[in-house]
């Protein structure tokens, strides 16, 4: 139940602070005064798209807060848990919920004061708020809307949701299953292809790291002049020349042992010396050897650069390095295995699909049930609640047609197509709703097939937003009845035009435009009873308002006390 609403800066709105209670709340004004921007409002803390279009010029920020008494139910409370936020316990738990709109487009949405998504708030607000609008009556014209109703009549939401799994097991199947069944000549093509990469790749033996180290002894052989002389130099300024750097370095080490003996702090250097003279004699030996190693092989440069040029062959092909070609390979080579298993993994796959198409029947065939039972309650339901509207000799019928022997009939909510049949009319024989509903008879339609689906939904506030648009007289009366008998089982919020409906208010709230200055604003207020009289005598006679509007007035408000 909504308890609260708070509405700052949202179009013509300043600041309004509305208290909502049990029973049957209208909202009546003008046309224009700004009845809708309350609904939008309260459809913002559904979860529903909000534009900051709707900011009040001259403001840079908005705000829409709800304060809800709700009780808790398992699939609440787990939608709370998933998302980390705290949720009372209590029978009647209090929910805040509210939205900060900016200019700068930083939307932001809180839960019990908690930041949240707005996907969270869409999915908790079908807990909250059921909001049913002008335009609404034509989505009647759509069979799937007569599916979603029946189930919700049936309350079959659990049974939807193993329909819909086994659904989904069977389709995943099925699609892997028509993968592999490709054109043959295509798989055929494929596999020619992905034999050949496997052998030359296989073939070319490819090592990580080789095409690196065959280009540096590339580098040598091509260079084993220039190498020859650099490493014959050094060797001998090192080791064979007669001021060679070692024989100097002897020579040094002498007479530096000798200054230690008159001078100890000399012999410091001792270790450093042996060290040096060390690094240069191995570096002498490595410098030889290197030296007499080298050979210039035209046969091993040739080997090499053929070597190398395959290499680049295949990792241009393959995605640049020899990583990428290796990876290549591995892929490559799973790909043909899967190919040349595919027969048994078809046989395979068809066994598995002939399980899970059984599994998904019996779920729906048990849905199927379940819907069966519950249209011949529900179209009873309908037909006596339309009498309650002025539709005595209307007639209503749920039409099920099943197809389980037509897979292409299969969807994630059963095998069944559903249609509701409608005649207003004695001697008219029922037909789709869409052929033969009025505007009028619409709208009492709409109005008692969501009553009657949604009865037991004691917790949720029902907003009905001038659905009795286009009726009248004894039509509008029994409307407004209606909304009377659903009012109290859950709380009932209503836009209206009808007389006959504003004086059966439980809270009567009057939205009118005032100016200010030079600025328009909308402001709302609950009418006391003799404000009533006066709001239900212009709702009757217009602009000018008669002593005999307000007689009138007064009859109908006495009328719904006795």
């Amino acid at each position: 139940m909504l308890s609260l609403l708070k509405i700052k800066n949202i179009a013509l709105i300043d600041e309004i602070e509305l208290e909502f209670s049990k029973g049957l709340n209208l909202l009546t004004g003008e046309t224009g005064s700004g009845k809708s921007i309350i609904v939008d409002s309260l459809s913002a803390l559904t979860g529903e798209r909000v534009s900051s279009d709707l900011i009040k010029s001259g403001e840079t920020n908005a705000q829409i807060e709800g304060l809800f008494q709700i009780k808790p139910s398992a699939d609440l409370h787990q939608m709370f848990y998933e998302s980390g936020i705290d949720l009372d316990d209590a029978e009647d738990a209090e929910l805040i919920v509210r939205r900060e709109l900016s200019l700068s487009g930083k939307n932001r949405i809180f839960v019990n004061n908690q930041s949240v998504t707005q996907a969270f708030l869409r999915k908790i607000g079908t807990f909250l708020v059921d909001i049913h609008g002008q335009g609404e009556q034509a989505t009647l014209f759509n069979s799937a809307k007569h599916l979603e109703i029946l189930d919700e009549y049936a309350e079959a939401e659990i049974l939807r949701q193993t329909v819909a799994e086994k659904f989904k097991e069977w389709s995943a199947v099925q699609r892997e299953l028509e993968t592999l069944r490709e054109d043959e000549a295509q798989k055929l093509q494929l596999l020619d292809i992905l034999q050949f990469q496997v052998e030359e790749i296989a073939k070319a033996n490819l090592q990580i790291g080789e095409d690196e180290a065959l280009e540096e002894e590339k580098r040598r052989l091509n260079n084993v002049e220039k190498l020859s002389t650099l490493s014959d130099e050094s060797y001998a300024l090192l080791y064979e020349n007669e001021e060679a750097v070692l024989t100097s370095l002897e020579r040094i080490v002498r007479r530096i042992n000798g200054l230690a003996d008159y001078e100890s702090s000399f012999r410091d250097y001792n270790e450093g010396l042996q060290t040096a003279q060390a690094v240069l004699e191995d570096l002498a030996i490595s410098l030889r050897d290197f030296r007499n190693g080298l050979e210039f092989s035209p046969e091993r440069l040739s080997e090499i650069e053929n070597r190398l040029a395959e290499i680049s062959r295949l990792k241009r092909k393959y995605g640049g390095t020899i990583e990428s070609t290796l990876a290549h390979f591995a892929e490559s080579e799973e790909r043909l295995n899967n190919i040349q298993t595919a027969e048994l993994r078809e046989a395979e796959l068809q066994k598995q699909l002939g399980k899970l198409r059984e599994d998904y029947l019996n779920s729906a065939r048990q849905l199927h049930e379940k819907r069966n039972k519950a249209a011949k309650k529900f179209e009873k339901s309908v037909e006596e609640s339309l009498k309650a509207v002025s539709l005595e000799k209307a007639r209503f019928e749920v039409r099920i047609e099943a197809d389980e022997t037509n897979d292409k009939s299969f969807t994630a909510k059963g095998f069944d197509t559903i249609e509701f049949y409608f005649s207003a009319n004695l001697g008219e024989s029922v037909k789709p709703i869409a052929k033969v509903a009025s505007g009028g008879e619409l709208s009492r339609l709409m109005l008692v097939l969501n009553t009657v689906a949604k009865l037991a939904e004691s917790a949720k506030t029902m907003v009905f937003d001038e659905i009795d648009t286009g009726i009248g007289g004894r039509v509008a009366e029994a409307v407004g009845l209606k909304l009377k008998e659903l009012s109290k089982n859950q709380q009932v919020l209503c836009v209206t035009h009808q007389p006959q409906v504003a004086s059966l208010a439980n809270h009567h709230y009057k939205v009118e435009k005032e100016i200010v200055g030079n600025k328009t604003k909308v402001a709302v207020r609950e009418l006391l009873e003799a404000e009533q009289i006066e709001e239900i005598a212009r709702m009757f006679a217009g602009e000018t308002i008669t002593e005999t509007a307000r007689q009138h007035a007064r009859e109908m408000i006495a009328a719904k006390k006795n």
